[in-house]
């Protein structure tokens, strides 16, 4: 029995002494280049933490998937391969409906309404994210997701057969829905998928399009502003419970400022990426009448499949946002 305590004891103190070192330095696994604003705001973000704890907690951040690749790092953060990182959630619906709350279709176009939406998810998505051993912290919107294309696009009829990138399962859908033929591949994998006909099309946002240089591969953005999907920032929730009070409330206190100042910045970037696509030879336009009219009706088949895939949690999700 005593050769036992000296064993216990031996292996807390060794479990205590690993824990602390493991708070005092938290890698963070981004998906996106280092340009990219989301990343540049996760840096501003692991900076705001590091020097309002003296150190005591470092974050560093590791962009364009470089310790993890984008579809791995939820699970990474969950089971403690890395105790802090910044994922898409709208990648994630296929878990849970909620984590696609973001990405329906037109339900929410504008900033504006993208914020309204997202309060009215965020405290049924902590609790989501809690029950996955995470602790949610901030999220920061992309700029209105528009459509890619490398011809000109007048209807739905046009998209037929198109090789479209699917990155979350309402892209998946409108591919479906559209008569196009799905690709899975992360933002990192984009420009050689463009560059080699892998993919010929995709939603996304102005961001996206300048970071992968869409110009080298196609010719026409078409602003849909179908939704505006977020990444949210999560810790490790024993990673995050195992700091001090005063370490925890500096995480909260920086993620409070990141969250406000990226959501700011992403609304000031937006008109600036449509010129960037304009001025690099790319044809950005309004969609024609009968397109938008077919994506809309797209996007109402799938408010309602979301609503029934999300129970009652989602009813008065949509319900509450649509009395704001």
């Amino acid at each position: 029995m005593k050769k036992i305590a000296s064993v216990l004891a031996s292996t807390a103190i060794v479990s205590m002494a690993s824990g602390a070192a493991f708070a005092e330095k938290w890698d963070m696994p981004l998906a996106y280049p280092a340009t990219n604003f989301h990343s540049e705001n996760a840096a501003m973000f692991a900076q705001c933490v590091t020097d309002a704890t003296g150190g005591e907690l470092e974050i560093v951040t590791h962009p364009n998937g470089a310790l993890f690749a984008g579809n791995d790092i939820k699970r990474a953060i969950q089971t403690g391969q890395a105790p802090i990182g910044e994922r898409l959630i709208s990648a994630h619906a296929n878990e849970n409906p909620l984590f696609g709350v973001d990405s329906i279709p037109f339900l929410a176009t504008s900033f504006d309404e993208s914020h309204k939406l997202w309060d009215a998810a965020s405290e049924e998505m902590a609790k989501v994210l809690d029950e996955q051993n995470l602790v949610y912290l901030y999220a920061v919107a992309w700029p209105p997701q528009g459509l890619y294309a490398k011809k000109e696009i007048n209807s739905a009829a046009d998209l037929q057969g198109v090789k479209f990138r699917a990155y979350n399962a309402a892209t998946a859908r409108i591919a479906d829905l559209a008569g196009m033929a799905p690709v899975q591949i992360e933002a990192a994998e984009l420009s050689q998928a463009l560059a080699t006909g892998v993919v010929e099309s995709f939603v996304s946002s102005g961001s996206t399009g300048v970071d992968s240089k869409v110009w080298e591969s196609l010719t026409h953005f078409y602003d849909v502003q179908a939704w505006l999907p977020r990444n949210v920032v999560f810790a490790n929730k024993d990673a995050f419970e195992a700091l001090s009070d005063e370490v925890r409330t500096a995480v909260t206190t920086c993620a409070d400022e990141a969250g406000t100042a990226g959501n700011a910045k992403a609304e000031e970037l937006t008109a600036g990426y449509l010129k960037t696509l304009e001025e690099n030879g790319m044809t950005v336009a309004k969609p024609s009448e009968e397109l938008r009219a077919e994506l809309a009706a797209f996007g109402e088949t799938m408010t309602n499949e979301w609503v029934e895939s999300a129970g009652e949690v989602g009813a008065s999700i949509v319900e509450d946002y649509r009395a704001q």
